[in-house]
């Protein structure tokens, strides 16, 4: 049988309530009321049920992690990061999967069912109405990876993906490039969106260089591969921004499977600087996105949530860099 908080209060010989206050956090408990309980709890193995408390406080201590690409690897550092992170400050993270989810209030019913003290977004391809749904109906909630705002609606928490789009174009500039590509995610992603708009805008101040867009199905190794053959099979442009590091990986095994040197040939850069994006295999020129800071900073805007759901929205941006390794041909 399992140990109950009726067993421990026999065990110890105290009364039921003061088990709960010992495992209460922050109630007031003697030093010698907390020893006699901790004592008998151990004994017995016994562990406080937090789902049943929650139906005392009203609070779960549940954070809905809503995600809607598992096939990204990249996400797995941030669902490791996340996890961690969540668990570190006592709070229980909610994996949730909403990969072919269309409608934010179906969304919100389905995380009210499981009764979720906030919700962080981790997202850059749900469309912004699904964070905003989730404020609508009180929900605390953090979009990560979203789309960066003067006067965001609810917490964001990122990158300037247009900056990192400016970035890549002084990237190939600076290594005198003349016909460069875009290779996007899918088109309707704030992240691909935004990233072709500040690499086209910073081209077009060079009137000698020309720039192409393409947009992949997904943010996916077979996505970027399959849309890096058709490029492949006409007349390619002599460098690709792959605008997320598995697609360039995509990318690279449709040149390689060309026959084409890289980066002699044809280079490439990418985005986010996942770990496979180092190896030597792989040895990606990449723009590094501050993936431990942003997950840090989300988990600390969520808990401040909970003590203050009126806690006015802000937007939190973090600088990325170029990562230099061996996919684009030295600056000239």
């Amino acid at each position: 049988m399992i140990p109950t908080l009726k067993d421990v209060a026999e065990r110890a010989g105290v009364s039921r309530s003061a088990v709960s206050r010992c495992f209460t956090e922050g109630a007031s408990v003697s030093k010698k009321m907390r020893i006699k309980v901790e004592k008998a709890a151990a004994e017995l193995g016994y562990s406080p049920n937090f789902l049943a408390r929650s139906l005392t406080t009203r609070r779960t201590k549940l954070i809905g992690l809503v995600v809607s690409n598992f096939k990204n690897p990249f996400f797995l550092q941030v669902f490791d990061l996340f996890t961690l992170g969540l668990q570190e400050r006592g709070l229980r993270p909610l994996l949730v999967n909403l990969s072919n989810e269309t409608d934010p209030a179906h969304s919100v019913q389905m995380l009210r069912q499981y009764s979720v003290d906030g919700v962080i977004v981790a997202s850059s391809t749900l469309p912004q109405d699904f964070a905003k749904a989730f404020r609508a109906a009180a929900i605390p909630v953090v979009h990560t990876f979203g789309q960066k705002s003067g006067s965001p609606e609810v917490h964001v928490v990122g990158i300037d993906n247009e900056y990192c789009g400016q970035m890549a174009a002084q990237e190939f500039l600076a290594r005198g490039y003349t016909n460069v590509g875009f290779l996007g995610g899918p088109e309707t992603a704030s992240s691909t969106r935004d990233r072709w708009q500040g690499f086209a805008t910073e081209l077009r101040k060079h009137t000698n260089v020309r720039a192409s867009c393409t947009y992949a199905k997904a943010y996916s190794f077979p996505a970027g591969r399959e849309a890096m053959t058709k490029l492949l099979a006409e007349k390619p442009a002599q460098a690709y921004f792959c605008a997320d590091d598995v697609i360039s990986l995509g990318a690279l095994s449709a040149m390689r499977d060309a026959g084409l040197r890289v980066p002699h040939d044809i280079g490439v850069l990418g985005l986010n600087d996942m770990e496979i994006a180092g190896w030597e295999s792989v040895n990606l020129t990449t723009i590094h996105q501050p993936v431990e800071d942003i997950v840090n900073s989300s988990i600390e805007l969520i808990e401040s949530l909970l003590a203050n759901p009126d806690r006015r929205p802000e937007a939190r941006t973090f600088a990325c860099r170029i990562v230099e390794r061996g996919t684009l041909r030295p600056r000239t």
